[in-house]
């Protein structure tokens, strides 16, 4: 775990001093311009880390596919997630090490993030530090298709929030030959391009518990549709659900936004769709509370609650957000000290970074 705390403490530091030493501009929603230098720094710590790691999650298991699959154009397009396939069969081609997989992918995924957080998180060391203590991050070196896929998606935020449906459904049927869970995002737009806190955010709620109260026939009902798919593995799951606490990290942001509404909706126009992206994605971590599976649908909204989370600091009074900005680093860490740590006991390893250097 080392080498996570390290580049928590470079990213956040990176990160603060990056809107420190920002400029003021009259284009796009922050009214600032964090420096670039101290972001791409952050970034690169962090894409490093990543990319040069040899466990943590499903990391191992990618590797040895990579090492013993022999990628031929017919396997390729007979398979799942077919653009993947494709660029390991390419990789393949220069090198038999798997590690420049693991690398590009991670690079890929967090230099998209971090391209997102820069243009739309307000306090950008806070969706930062709290990517890397809500476990996204961690999440992001196990799942590396389908956060890939979630970061492709979360690229074409601009897209999404200036109502350019034609090039968001693009970039989702694009992510969606890396991992087909992306196609979610094709509904999920006409939901949520609407004014936030509606009779919709209360059916999305009321139905939230319905699901929870009557999970038996909802899961069903579920595993009936998608019984004939590459997913249909799921049905025999078997982890139970989502730690409470993990579900309270996820709702808290959405509580607060809700709380603060008006404030936000003048300080932050936009903001409407990506409290209703955050909503969904509270939504599904309550119905993961019953089957640890639907979490994964989570990943492609706990990026835009990262962004959300960047604003409510402005939400309250201005000689209480101090006081506010100091116990979300002090509860986040704690909360990422728990599951990490005292949890899943994770370790981080790596034939290249070693601790101490």
């Amino acid at each position: 775990m080392e080498m996570i705390w390290f580049a928590l403490l470079v990213v956040f530091f990176n990160a603060f001093m990056a809107r420190y030493f920002s400029t003021a501009t009259v284009s796009g929603p922050l009214g600032i311009q964090p420096n670039r230098i101290y972001i791409m720094m952050g970034a690169v710590c962090l894409i490093v880390v990543a990319g040069l790691r040899n466990n943590i999650g499903d990391t191992f298991l990618y590797m040895h596919s990579y090492r013993v699959t022999d990628y031929t154009w017919m396997s390729v397009l007979q398979g799942d997630d077919i653009a993947f396939n494709i660029f390991q069969m390419m990789l393949k081609q220069m090198t038999e090490d798997p590690q420049l997989m693991i690398f590009l992918t991670a690079f890929a995924t967090n230099a998209l993030i971090f391209v997102v957080f820069y243009q739309y998180a307000r306090q950008i060391e806070l969706s930062l530090y709290a990517y890397i203590t809500t476990g996204a991050f961690i999440v992001s070196m196990n799942g590396i298709r389908q956060f890939l896929a979630a970061a492709m998606v979360f690229a074409a935020t601009k897209a999404l929030l200036e109502g350019k449906w034609k090039s968001f459904f693009a970039v989702v049927v694009f992510a969606s030959f890396f991992h087909q869970s992306a196609l979610i995002m094709l509904p999920i737009y006409f939901l949520v391009r609407r004014k936030a806190w509606t009779l919709t955010s209360m059916l999305m709620l009321s139905m939230a518990i319905l699901v929870v109260v009557g999970f038996n026939y909802f899961s069903t009902a579920l595993f009936a549709v998608i019984e004939n798919t590459q997913y249909s593995e799921y049905q025999s799951f078997q982890e139970g659900g989502a730690n409470v606490l993990r579900v309270i990290v996820y709702i808290v942001p959405v509580l607060i936004a809700f709380l603060g509404r008006e404030k936000l909706a003048r300080i932050f126009p936009q903001s409407d769709i990506i409290v209703n992206l955050s909503l969904v994605g509270a939504v599904i971590m309550i119905i993961s509370t019953q089957n640890w599976i639907f979490a994964r649908l989570g990943i492609y909204f706990t990026l835009y609650q990262l962004i959300l989370l960047g604003w409510i600091v402005k939400l309250f009074r201005e000689k209480d957000q101090r006081f506010v900005y100091i116990g979300l680093i002090c509860c986040y860490f704690l909360y990422f000290f728990y599951e990490n740590v005292i949890i899943l006991d994770i370790r981080y390893s790596s034939d290249y970074l070693k601790w101490p250097f």
